[in-house]
């Protein structure tokens, strides 16, 4: 694997008749407003790639023991499937997708919105009754957020490259509706976007910096700028400090969320990509994907405290609502490594199932939501 990964794009080596995967934004494309041009029939849209299945003496339910769920989005897999959290256990992985990068769940777990990247789509599912459908929103959508109050969902539409004629787009779905409402545009190549606490702002990364939108107008009223080409992102929970990381530089930057001012930059190894706060926001954990390892940040110091070791190329970080555990999607181990927080050690591995082959499923977006019941 190269030490240096691009910024603009992830390439898979996926094995069977998958080829290569290309992940994030297809050089070249031709692009329009989101919403606009021709769905692709992508050649990379293969049967049978590398994906999680519950075992066989499972019942494909969504059956859980404990009060969560795991949406896990396996970019190489081609599906998303589902996790009983508390028992660290695949219950279905029957939602079909096409090298999707993101997913997100309504608050009451009532709808997934997944960013089926190879498509021009998000998918919307109903978990309970298993129906689908699909939303033309525009070129490549690359990471997905539901709002607090569930009313919204932010894409980031991420086609062609970035530079002159890249997409620079969040698509806007209307929860009620289900429809595009409105394409705000952001900054060349968006990348991933999250909600404040009180759903008041969002943040989305783009090739040169941090747009800060008013979700009331969906309008940009801010653009922190950063030269070091932010990836991941996450906010405290009071909504006053950002959580940046830039692969490239190998930091994470810290902003002001308010006025947009740079409070530290801390070097988080080699290509720092995905970053969460913890509920009691004491800590932040930064996946580091050429170490293989996970970082943990004091928020109080802004120091690493330690790293912890966890599957190959850790992309994707995501905590439980409790804050008792983080999960981290490991792309070319096709794994998810369960961190404790209480010891920062890893407690679980969660990958594939009896008779699959796990490796480069690319876990590549997860989401919590209740179980029901």
């Amino acid at each position: 694997m190269p030490k240096n990964i691009s910024r603009r794009r992830l390439l898979l080596a996926a094995g069977g008749a998958a080829g290569l995967v290309v992940l994030a934004v297809p050089a070249g494309s031709a692009l329009g407003l989101t919403g606009q041009g021709p769905r692709p029939r992508p050649s990379n849209s293969a049967p049978g790639g590398p994906k999680w299945e519950a075992p066989r003496e499972q019942p494909q339910a969504r059956r859980a023991t404990g009060p969560y769920l795991a949406y896990v989005a396996l970019a190489g897999g081609y599906n998303v499937s589902t996790v009983d959290v508390a028992a660290h256990r695949i219950v279905a992985s029957n939602i079909a997708t096409d090298a999707a990068q993101g997913v997100a769940a309504t608050p009451d777990g009532a709808k997934l919105y997944v960013a089926d990247t190879g498509q021009y789509d998000v998918l919307i599912v109903d978990p309970a009754t298993g129906s689908e459908r699909s939303l033309h929103v525009g070129p490549y959508p690359r990471d997905v957020a539901v709002s607090p109050d569930g009313t919204k969902v932010y894409v980031t539409v991420g086609g062609g490259d970035t530079g002159k004629g890249g997409s620079d787009t969040v698509a806007v779905i209307d929860t009620r509706s289900d429809t595009v409402v409105r394409s705000v545009r952001v900054g060349t190549a968006p990348r991933q976007v999250v909600f404040a606490a009180d759903g008041t702002r969002a943040y989305v990364t783009f090739d040169s910096g941090v747009a800060v939108l008013d979700t009331r107008s969906d309008r940009v009223i801010r653009r922190i700028r950063d030269g070091a080409g932010p990836q991941g992102i996450a906010v405290d929970p009071a909504g006053r400090t950002l959580y940046v990381t830039e692969p490239r530089a190998g930091t994470v930057s810290v902003f002001d969320a308010a006025s947009g001012r740079a409070r530290a930059r801390i070097r988080a190894g080699d290509q720092p990509w995905g970053v969460e706060v913890t509920p009691d926001g004491a800590r932040a954990y930064v996946s580091q994907m050429n170490d293989n390892a996970v970082a943990v940040i004091d928020t109080a110091t802004r120091k690493v405290r330690r790293t912890v070791a966890v599957g190959k190329l850790p992309s994707s970080v995501a905590i439980t609502p409790d804050g008792a555990e983080v999960w981290v999607g490991n792309v070319f181990s096709g794994s998810v490594s369960v961190i404790s927080t209480a010891s920062d050690a890893v407690i679980a591995t969660i990958a594939g199932g009896t008779g699959t082959k796990p490796l480069d499923a690319a876990p590549l977006g997860i989401a919590f939501t209740k179980a029901p019941g």
